[in-house]
């Protein structure tokens, strides 16, 4: 099941805390759901510019729906965009929800207003991006969002795919989220 996220920062929070240009801000503030557009983070050169997505890249040849979410990075599918570092950016998020139990929990890291799943974008007929997600767990919440820690940011968008794949393995604890809703 795909959970929703959401945005509740405009363009100069997302760019504060991204260390992004925050170009025009063009976009709703709330929850994101499959299929709707929201701002990612590019890197061109030295500059990271905040750019409008779908959320969905079009599936792959014998699939049938868009693909929100990127689960196996050894996947043909994937392998070449994530080896080419234009193709990776920063999702901003200032929660995300996810099931435990059956009850849907809404999860923030503390002390950030705004945090960023690691994610993948393609120019197709639509521009659009995936969020990468990990298999650690959480509790009884076994698959999350790739959250990647300011520090580690810049690895993210432009080491090469041997070094950023490493970021794969971070994982949570308990003490990296915080309910906020639930």
């Amino acid at each position: 099941m795909v959970h929703p996220y959401r945005l509740d920062a405009d363009a100069a929070a997302i760019a504060a805390a991204l260390n992004a240009d925050p170009g025009k801000d063009v976009w709703q503030r709330g929850r994101v759901e499959p299929g709707g557009f929201a701002p990612v983070v590019v890197q061109h050169g030295h500059t990271r510019r905040i750019v409008p997505r779908q959320w969905g890249v079009p599936p792959p040849p014998r699939g049938d729906r868009v693909v929100t979410h990127l689960r196996n990075p050894d996947s043909p599918f994937w392998i070449g965009t994530l080896r080419h570092t234009e193709f990776r950016c920063l999702v901003p998020a200032t929660a995300f929800c996810a099931t435990r139990a059956g009850r849907a929990l809404w999860l923030a890291v503390p002390g950030q207003q705004v945090m960023a799943f690691a994610g993948v974008w393609r120019d197709s007929e639509v521009p659009s991006f995936a969020v990468v997600s990990t298999d650690g767990s959480l509790g009884q919440i076994a698959s999350l969002p790739l959250i990647v820690p300011p520090a580690l940011q810049a690895r993210w968008l432009t080491a090469s795919w041997a070094d950023a794949r490493r970021l794969l393995t971070l994982g949570h604890s308990p003490l990296d989220l915080v309910v906020v809703r639930g």
